[in-house]
């Protein structure tokens, strides 16, 4: 069935005007991902229609658990739009409280002024001031209306003279609409991916979204393991303050988690006040960027000790069992709920090992297996060999000299 578009001014309001921009906007943008893409395109076909834009922002609120918005800027000239995101917090700031966004935000249905002119309406906002002085001249925001009637802002500046018409003002009423259905698409896909990142990791959100949802359904891979716990959790949690308990969890996790991610590895799992991460043998330099991780991990929970004793409270002490073999890598669980994990008996060795470290007195422990692969048996301290629960065969067990990480090169 095909739609005749050209007869849906007959039944309503919009759009005023059939136009091409708008033809492209609702019917030709599907196999486009993201949505600055769409909008540098869209501004470029906007100038070809005669709209003397010099400038245009599309201003997003988004979930995610560092950033609270993030900006498109568009001006004329460029190929690709720049990209800025904004941390919580930004919206206590004066930048934010004294901004044309968040009029907007706040409830306003339009913010149209000339900013050439040097009224004290055109310096109603330090942007506007700034913008006047860069030579542009008309400017006009709007809410972009998504799902549930959350608010987001389009904004539009002129560089000619004459700024904009009526009926530019128009062909904008006409566009809107239709931006606010494709924006939203593009912030759902963008919002389920980040959700999905947040909690499962970067690599396991890949496989999920390409459609690994049935329980069972995975892979055998080969990795390099780690098993970090924190040491006197449950004494620390029944003395301290709720709030105090959650700082301390998350400044733990921030010292162990940021050289993981960053060397290449990726965190399945936060198990209360462990984590459980891999980095697949697939890279050639899992091992080394294993060791690596560790060593700044170690390098941060170092630091934030220094701020604990200077606060009077105790140093953190921790456990991590590393080791290397071939884990199956998939969707474990109930029918209706699912977790994306590691399991297999490597995964059991590295859990092993990491609770020996309470007893043989040494933070890091590796396994014989993952030192042989890793190839720095001359530069680790063999402490022996031990029979770990589950496992019929005694293995060999490593620690690092002096329990430092640095001078190890894989």
């Amino acid at each position: 069935m095909q739609i005749n578009l050209a007869s849906a001014a007959d039944s309503g309001a919009w759009p005023a005007k059939r136009r091409n921009v708008l033809d492209w906007l609702v019917m030709e943008t599907q196999n486009e991902r993201f949505i600055d893409n769409i909008f540098v395109e869209m501004c470029e076909r906007l100038l070809d229609a005669g709209v003397p834009i010099g400038r245009a922002t599309l201003h997003f609120a988004i979930q995610h658990p560092q950033w609270f918005g993030a900006r498109i800027l568009w001006h004329k000239g460029i190929t690709e739009a720049k990209i800025d995101t904004f941390e919580h917090g930004v919206e206590e700031t004066a930048e934010y409280l004294e901004s044309p966004v968040y009029e907007i935000r706040r409830g306003a249905s339009e913010l149209r002024q000339r900013i050439d002119d040097g009224s004290q309406a055109a310096s109603r906002y330090p942007l506007w001031r700034q913008l006047g002085n860069e030579g542009l001249t008309d400017y006009v925001a709007w809410p972009l209306i998504h799902t549930q009637g959350k608010r987001h802002v389009v904004s539009f500046v002129s560089d000619k003279p004459q700024g904009f018409s009526q009926e530019h003002l128009v062909l904008f009423a006409d566009v809107l609409p239709a931006l606010a259905l494709v924006s939203e698409i593009r912030l759902k896909n963008r919002l389920a991916r980040t959700l999905l990142e947040t909690y499962v990791g970067p690599h396991a959100s890949e496989q999920i979204l390409a459609g690994a949802t049935s329980r069972g359904s995975g892979s055998t891979v080969g990795a390099a393991i780690l098993i970090c716990d924190l040491r006197n959790f449950t004494a620390i949690s029944d003395a301290w303050p709720r709030d105090d308990v959650i700082e301390l969890l998350n400044g733990y996790f921030d010292a162990m988690s940021e050289p993981i991610e960053k060397h290449g590895g990726e965190i399945l799992k936060f198990m209360g006040d462990g984590l459980l991460a891999i980095f697949p043998l697939s890279n050639s330099t899992a091992c080394a960027d294993l060791l690596k991780a560790i060593s700044e991990a170690q390098t941060a929970v170092t630091a934030l000790n220094k701020e604990h004793t200077a606060a009077g409270r105790e140093p953190l002490a921790y456990g991590i069992g590393v080791h290397a073999g071939d884990v199956m890598y998939g969707n474990i669980g109930s029918r209706s709920r699912l977790d994306f994990t590691v399991i297999g008996p490597a995964v059991n060795i590295a859990s092993r090992l990491e609770s020996l470290t309470k007893q043989i007195g040494h933070s890091v422990l590796l396994s014989e297996a993952f030192v042989k692969l890793a190839g720095v048996e001359t530069q680790v301290k063999s402490l022996g060999s031990y029979t770990l629960k589950g496992l019929e065969r005694p293995i060999g067990v490593f620690g690092i000299p002096a329990d430092q990480t640095e001078n190890i090169e894989a």
